[in-house]
């Protein structure tokens, strides 16, 4: 299965390369290319099946849907999903991991934000209290039917609250039994040196193309001891550009202007300003 095959891997020395998917191409590529893991992205899921920004506007069982085809398109390749905050209380977040192991996951990772959640890469993250996720982290890991199900917690601490205080809270949900911890957006190598350092627990990487996390080489990353490197835009950010170059192309227009630098400009393709409006209209909605 899938999942052992993944539990293997993490037990190995290579670091684990899992590029980004979002709809069935992307998870063939990432098959027939030989990948080790693939990467089902949340905010490759909004933007590409729904024309929607990543601020929590995708509901669970969208995201379901897309994790049973995508799982089933990639076959023998474990797939990694973002369960983003679990969607709701512990309560949801039983339902929420048992409906993603029975859509084919290996592993899947749930964040200590506020909900509506946001990419981790844009500003204004609110998060939830330490004792509140780890509720959320306790029903997440007793939820799981397969042993070898690998649960992800995942911190976005940094922005808000500093690069200490990701780094207690990562300990706190590696000390509750999360199997891999993800770290999200930190600024610089020595950042990534210091989680690498200071957190007693198997590491993840979210390697954003432009984004506020340095690219830093696999052989770097495997040297520092992360584990798992997921790519969330390798496949969808070319293929915008290419659907960008063609369509200013067929109407003769200069296509730079549209070209997204990082992801904020990426999600203002699919509207992240207007639902931003949206959202101050309507009882100061987090956008």
């Amino acid at each position: 299965m899938t999942r052992r095959r993944f539990r293997e891997l993490l037990a190995g020395e290579e670091l684990i390369t899992a590029p980004g998917v979002f709809d069935g191409v992307s998870a063939s590529l990432v098959a027939r290319t030989g990948f080790a893991a693939a990467y089902l992205t949340g905010a490759g899921v909004a933007a590409a099946a729904f024309g929607l920004p990543d601020i929590g506007l995708v509901s669970q069982t969208e995201m379901v849907e897309r994790v049973r085809m995508v799982a089933g398109v990639l076959g023998d390749v474990p797939l990694i999903a973002d369960a983003d905050t679990g969607y709701g209380a512990p309560l949801n977040v039983v339902r929420t991991v048992r409906e993603y192991e029975r859509a084919g996951v290996a592993g899947l990772h749930l964040e200590d934000q506020a909900f509506p959640k946001r990419c981790g890469h844009l500003p204004d993250k609110e998060l939830v209290s330490v004792e509140d996720f780890l509720a959320v982290l306790g029903a997440a890991l007793d939820a799981r039917v397969d042993p070898d199900l690998v649960i992800i917690a995942r911190t976005d601490a940094r922005g808000p609250l500093g690069l200490d205080a990701a780094i207690e809270r990562a300990n706190r949900y590696a000390e509750a039994g999360a199997d891999l911890i993800f770290v999200e957006a930190p600024r610089s190598e020595d950042e990534l040196v210091r989680i690498a350092r200071e957190v007693s627990a198997p590491l993840l990487v979210n390697l954003v193309t432009g984004g506020l996390t340095p690219n830093l080489p696999a052989e770097r990353l495997a040297e520092l001891g992360y584990r798992v490197a997921i790519h969330p835009f390798a496949t969808l950010g070319p293929a915008t550009g290419a659907m960008i170059d063609t369509l200013a192309g067929m109407r003769g227009i200069d296509p730079a202007p549209l070209r997204p630098s990082g992801p904020r400009e990426f999600f203002e393709l699919v509207g992240l300003r207007e639902w931003a409006e949206i959202g101050e209209r309507h009882l100061g909605a987090r956008t």
